[in-house]
């Protein structure tokens, strides 16, 4: 496993992080005794970056991770998020409340401080008035976080945070389906030094190339209830796609791949060969996905031509299909 320096945080993050939402059982059930699996092969793949969030699971992922800590060796990079909780979405915003939501998760992952708290997609004029990142930067000062940044759902919200002093990460939807960071964010983080964690990087597991459309998602699968933007932002699903017109693209994305990659391989390694991304959230609801992701750190960069086609594909197909802006 390759590894990143993470923006300001100095750290060395595994280019695959695990992307930890499914242990919260938001993807469907999913026993206990497979989530610490799955955090083991992660472990032992050498991803050493695990993504969480207080409300996924309702503080079940975290609570999930926090029993593995206890009987791990190692001690991968903590990412959680703040913001979502219905004690501050979406217009209750406190310095008290958003710190009695990180205590939350210091408590249930079982740290003394957390290693990267970022923002949790919050309302654009929560963001942008800015006093929350002060809140940010005393929680810091005192030692209850080590570092901050924010998980955004815009571009253009994530090309203000950072303009942010002691912003250290911008985690942003980005994949071959979602390309608009390349030409207006990616250049303004690394000016920064602001390192970028990509998610949703397989489009909600449209570009594990594996869907077809008459696929069935359970009752607790957000890719069920939320797949035209009912629970939540429409973005955050699918990438925004109507599910039919995101299969019917991914059929005509494998036409165009040479037989030694499929294309989730194609899909990660596409992410990597931007060289601004510090690490890719892959979420895993078997051991198994998580090999087949982690593997990718070790596969060559995509040839010229296909990286053209994958962008002309993009502009050409599938941009003015997205809903809920880019």
């Amino acid at each position: 496993m390759k590894k990143r320096i993470l923006g300001s945080t100095g750290f060395d993050v595994s280019e695959i992080g695990l992307g930890c939402w499914q242990l919260g059982n938001d993807f469907g059930p999913l026993e206990d005794k497979q989530a610490q699996e799955i955090l083991s092969v992660a472990s032992d793949e050498g991803i050493n970056l695990l993504d969480t969030a207080d409300v996924y699971g309702g503080g079940i992922s975290e609570e999930r991770i926090g029993s593995w800590l206890k009987k791990s060796k190692e001690k991968p990079f903590i990412i959680t998020k703040v913001g979502r909780g219905e004690t501050l979405f979406p217009a209750s915003y406190t310095k008290n409340k958003v710190r009695e939501n990180i205590q939350g998760s210091i408590t249930r992952l079982g740290l003394e401080a957390l290693d990267l708290v970022q923002l949790h997609c919050i309302p654009p004029e929560v963001l942008r008035n800015g006093e929350i990142f002060n809140w940010l930067e005393d929680f810091q000062q005192q030692g209850l976080i080590k570092n901050f940044g924010a998980s955004v759902e815009m571009i253009d919200d994530a090309i203000f945070c950072c303009q942010v002093p002691k912003l250290a990460t911008v985690q942003i939807i980005f994949n071959i389906f979602r390309q608009k960071a390349i030409e207006t964010l990616l250049p303004k983080a690394a000016e920064n030094n602001i390192g970028v964690i990509v998610r949703l990087p397989l489009a909600s597991g449209l570009l594990s190339g594996k869907m077809a459309k008459d696929q069935k998602f359970s009752e607790q699968d957000h890719r069920n209830y939320n797949k035209d933007g009912a629970a939540f932002h429409v973005g955050e699903t699918f990438n925004g796609l109507p599910f039919n017109k995101g299969v019917e693209l991914v059929d005509q994305l494998k036409a165009m791949l040479p037989s030694h990659l499929n294309l989730l391989e194609t899909s990660l390694r596409w992410l990597l060969d931007q060289p601004q991304v510090s690490t890719i959230i892959a979420g895993a609801s078997s051991p198994q996905q998580v090999i087949k992701n982690a593997q990718v750190s070790n596969l060559a960069p995509l040839d010229e031509e296909l990286d053209k086609k994958l962008k002309m594909f993009y502009q050409s197909q599938v941009k003015q299909h997205i809903r809920g802006g880019i």
